[in-house]
């Protein structure tokens, strides 16, 4: 590909906003040319934009950062939709045919479309998951071909509040930025995080966000369940300020000392060992209170997880085991935490996607925060490159004097002429400005301006000697 061609993309989270441009190589990998990223807390809670302007202007800065580094305009990003009120629904469509009859496209695009015509109220389906097929008593996943009486649609329909995709296209509409697609986020978090075996075998991912945690269960290449918590890493931070502190203190706490699972089994620690934390203002934190407050909100993630792990149907087959992923995942002993709240054998963290990313000279944090980001630029095809602005010329601008030597200095007013007398033509002078430059000593420059403001004040030299002979006669 061409440098004028690259994919763009934008992803809105609770926590930042993260703008990306990458070219896709034939090989398959991906090399990043562009990376921006701003704060996204002024007008996004738990994946809702609730503030269109501040939203509006965030994105428009992000785009021009992006536009900085390519060095070209963007016509178009891709960019997802997540949030609280995302969920999965089920629902089935069943067709009775007359006879047994050869199940056709056209049969299994009508029933596509009435799934996709099913009303949910105050919500929109963002995008289906199809499941398998139930032809008379058997599954397919591909009916076409399929000879039977009776066929069955099994859908997984993911969906959101009308309100949060509204707001999220009126925020880029705003900034006058167009959109080239809107994915899933958990999807497309999938699709990067997990391989193509632990979706075959089964699994569970989880997206420990900031104010969210987003469990994803996978069978069979298939989505199988998905849904939203209300708990994220913000949670345990507030709880951490309850210490009477700054957020931003308590955030630095949970990374550096915060345990998700303390060892109760530890020994008694050495006197030389450090048992308390300093704080900026020079308070003393001992990390046993440290410990319970971290460990105490963990463990209720977890527990809740996993009971949403349970309700999917697929705890008892999940062959590959849980995958951790987001920027709370990096929370200490968060892993061990899961697997022994779920008695799997098989927790592990994906700081990173699998796919082969270039970043020689844009090197992105490997901590879970950008998986998502990568995995809309994956899934991206349009070229997001725009045309660079003609450059119109310009109007020639009209020739105009220059007055050489008297630029500031006000134009006296010339006296009314005499009534019924004629004013009498005036000879040029040589002190009169004319096209070409000349050049004026300062001397006889102010004498010249003397002598041409009296001549104007008093007319002409003539007129002044009739006037001083009439006074003398008098």
């Amino acid at each position: 590909m061409a440098t004028t061609e690259f994919i763009a993309a934008i992803e809105l989270s609770s926590s930042k906003a993260t703008g990306i441009a990458g070219r896709k190589n034939s090989d398959g990998s991906i090399e990043i040319l562009a990376y921006a990223r701003e704060d996204a807390a002024p007008f996004v809670h738990k994946g809702n934009i609730y503030n269109i302007d501040k939203a509006a202007h965030t994105l428009a800065t992000l785009k021009g950062r992006l536009e900085e580094q390519l060095g070209h305009p963007i016509a178009q990003v891709y960019t997802s939709i997540g949030g609280q009120s995302l969920r999965t629904v089920s629902n089935t469509v069943s067709r009775t045919l007359d006879e047994e009859s050869i199940i056709s496209p056209e049969l299994v695009d009508a029933i596509t479309d009435e799934n996709l015509g099913t009303h949910y109220a105050d919500m929109c389906v963002l995008d289906v998951a199809p499941q398998e097929y139930k032809i008379d008593n058997a599954l397919h996943a591909d009916p076409v071909g399929v000879t039977g009486t009776q066929v069955t649609g099994q859908f997984l329909n993911i969906m959101a509040r009308a309100s949060v995709k509204k707001n999220l296209e009126l925020s880029f509409e705003q900034a006058g930025i167009a959109l080239a697609d809107l994915f899933v986020a958990p999807t497309a978090l999938a699709k990067a995080a997990l391989t193509e075996a632990e979706m075959r075998s089964g699994c569970a991912l989880v997206d420990f966000g900031a104010d969210t945690t987003t469990l994803q269960v996978y069978k069979n290449n298939l989505l199988r369940y998905l849904c939203v918590l209300p708990l994220g890493g913000n949670n345990i931070t507030r709880d951490i300020a309850t210490l009477k502190m700054e957020e931003e203190d308590a955030e630095h706490l949970k990374l550096a000392y915060g345990n998700a699972l303390p060892d109760e089994e530890a020994q008694p620690q050495d006197e030389d060992e450090h048992t308390t934390c300093t704080l900026p203002d020079g308070r003393a934190i001992e990390l046993s209170t440290l410990d319970d407050i971290v460990g105490a909100r963990a463990e209720e993630i977890a527990a809740n997880v996993w009971h949403q792990i349970g309700l999917s149907g697929y705890a008892d087959k999940l062959f590959a085991g849980i995958v951790l992923t987001g920027g709370g995942s990096n929370l200490k002993n968060l892993d061990n935490l899961l697997r022994k709240t779920s008695k799997l054998d098989k927790v592990k963290t994906a700081p990173f996607v699998h796919t082969d990313i270039r970043e020689a000279q844009i090197p992105l944090p490997k901590d879970g925060t950008q998986c998502t980001l990568l995995g809309l630029l994956a899934l991206g095809d349009d070229n997001c490159c725009g045309e660079e602005p003609e450059e119109k010329p310009q109007p020639e601008q009209p020739h105009t004097q220059t007055r050489i030597g008297f630029e500031d200095m006000p134009e006296e007013p010339r006296p009314a002429p005499e009534p019924h007398k004629p004013e009498p033509p005036k000879e040029p002078k040589d002190n009169k400005q004319t096209d070409k430059p000349q050049t004026i000593k300062k001397p006889s420059k102010w004498k010249k301006f003397i002598e041409g403001f009296s001549g104007e004040l008093f007319g002409d030299s003539d007129l002044l000697t009739d006037e001083s002979s009439k006074d003398k006669n008098k």
